[in-house]
């Protein structure tokens, strides 16, 4: 897979990637992440990449030319995607996506992660500022997307919890551990019904930590009832979140 992210901040995103699981997936050349820096496509020596917004509100936009440029160039770079294509919404490719980090996005959860990692090439727009022209949102991404509602100082921080969780779920990425099929938030089906929820409690040595045991049930040996258990404690959890 293909990662592309667009920021004015790319020295932001050098010590998350470089640990952990993103690195080795990136070493082992499973994910392909490229950071740019927007002003990279300025237009002038100053590196504007922003302007007044018009209407006389407060704050400064990212401009549309600006972005336009610098989805053209990587889009071109990435020739699994398309070649010489405009980042104009018609005539897309349908392996990758172009995705705006916005407070009025979608909101993003594990399903959507799931979505997104069947995707080639993703192309992230992290923002600062008062935010975008429109004309981006409009004409140039496929989505919006918000990782919660607050406000954070810019689109870096969504950007790489979209890019860890996307990543993760790319085949080989994990390697040999199959623990993405079972963990928190993932579909699983219990009672003929498909859920996504909270994983069930785990414990590890030691079994008695200051009178603080661990459950019976998961040292007694018996894959029945240590798999009723867990599934108990599923149906818990759900019954307290409604």
């Amino acid at each position: 897979m293909n990662i592309d992210i667009i920021t004015l901040f790319p020295k932001m995103f050098e010590s998350p990637f470089a640990e952990s699981i993103i690195r080795r997936a990136i070493k082992n050349e499973i994910i392909d992440l490229k950071i740019h820096n927007l002003r990279d496509w300025a237009i002038d020596n100053y590196g504007s990449v922003d302007d007044k917004p018009f209407g006389g509100d407060v704050g400064m936009l990212i401009r549309a030319d600006v972005v336009y440029e610098a989805l053209t160039t990587i889009k071109n770079q990435n020739l699994s995607v398309a070649k010489a294509t405009s980042p104009l919404k018609k005539g897309r490719d349908l392996k990758s996506k172009i995705i705006l980090m916005s407070a009025r996005g979608k909101k993003f959860d594990q399903k959507k992660a799931e979505e997104l990692s069947k995707f080639d090439n993703l192309i992230l727009i992290a923002g600062h500022y008062e935010g975008f022209d429109q004309r981006i949102s409009d004409f140039m991404i496929d989505e919006e997307i918000s990782i919660g509602d607050y406000v954070l100082t810019g689109g870096e921080l969504p950007a790489m919890v979209i890019t860890d969780a996307v990543a993760r779920l790319v085949p080989k990425v994990l390697g040999k551990d199959k623990s993405s099929q079972i963990e928190s938030w993932s579909e699983i089906e219990m009672d003929g019904e498909k859920i996504r929820t909270a994983e069930y409690p785990q414990y590890t040595r030691p079994q008695d930590f200051m009178g603080y045991k661990v459950p019976e049930v998961l040292v007694s040996g018996d894959p029945k009832k240590i798999k009723k258990w867990q599934m108990d404690q599923i149906r818990e959890k759900q019954a307290q979140a409604k």
